[in-house]
């Protein structure tokens, strides 16, 4: 990381405003974004969060659901404690960490979200490929942790095969769009498709 790009971050409003609000990451205000536009969450909800460290997605949805609700936070990376948020540390591609993330759950979850991106290799139709790969064990479990219209937003790279992936998630739900906040940079590959009304 050079010192430009260090600079150009402190200048950027969304960061600032991240720090200001005490969010541990500038991602927290594009998922306040969409939930403001979109309504996510409900009073009471419970929320899955995958691959959530450092828990700025975590954080807004623990405001959003209130003292009712759950959020389950799941990374392989440790992750400081969040009031009120569970922590699940282990590799979620993983099926014993998927076992032991529905005994946890105890019942289906309203929301299951995912920021999950890949380190990124400097070559756009890889880090697609990786992205949607990650996008894809989302889907997967959100198919089957999900209630009968719950919902699910999950990050996915645009770029060859993401077409095809939205249109496998729009066969489990009613509706599956791809989403833009505006806290997502313009040059950015990132979408957000958020999928509402799981087919039961």
């Amino acid at each position: 990381m050079g010192k430009a790009w260090i600079k150009a971050r402190k200048h950027d409003r969304y960061y600032r405003a991240a720090k200001r609000q005490a969010y541990r990451s500038r991602a927290a205000i594009k998922l306040s974004q969409i939930d403001l536009r979109y309504g996510i969450f409900r009073d009471g909800d419970v929320v899955v969060d995958l691959g959530a460290s450092p828990g700025g997605w975590s954080q807004v949805a623990r405001e959003r659901v209130g003292p009712k609700g759950r959020v389950i936070a799941v990374d392989l990376a440790s992750m400081s404690p969040i009031e009120g948020v569970e922590l699940l540390r282990g590799d979620f591609m993983h099926p014993d960490v998927q076992v032991r993330l529905f005994e946890i759950l105890r019942r289906p979850a309203d929301v299951v979200m995912s920021d999950m991106a890949p380190r990124l290799s400097g070559s756009r139709p890889y880090d697609v490929a990786r992205s949607l790969e990650l996008a894809d064990v989302a889907l997967a479990f959100a198919e089957r942790a999900l209630r009968p219209g719950g919902t699910f937003l999950v990050k996915a790279f645009q770029g060859d095969g993401y077409r095809g992936f939205l249109g496998r998630v729009k066969k489990s739900f009613e509706a599956a769009k791809g989403v833009k906040p505006t806290a997502s940079r313009r040059e950015s590959a990132e979408m957000y498709v958020l999928a509402v009304g799981k087919l039961g």
